[in-house]
């Protein structure tokens, strides 16, 4: 199953953008390695095949927003 996802940039009134492209994967792998580490230390309530399967979506969504940004950033389509 292929879901798109669109993330809105968060723009002042002048169009500044507010929050980096690159800060928005680097929290989407941080996510994803915090719940991983978290069931290696047996945290109760935590399924591990989920746990798994949301943290490579997480980082799967990242990858697409590093490679939509290097495209922008090299002028080339996405």
């Amino acid at each position: 199953m292929n879901r798109e996802v669109t993330l809105p940039l968060i723009v002042d009134d002048r169009g500044t953008l507010q929050v980096a492209a690159a800060d928005v994967s680097r929290l989407l792998r941080t996510v994803g390695g915090r719940w991983v580490r978290l069931v290696e230390a047996g945290e109760d309530g935590l399924d591990e095949d989920t746990v798994a399967a949301l943290t490579i979506e997480l980082a799967k969504l990242a990858d697409r927003i590093d490679v939509a940004c290097i495209a922008h950033s090299s002028g080339s389509a996405p």
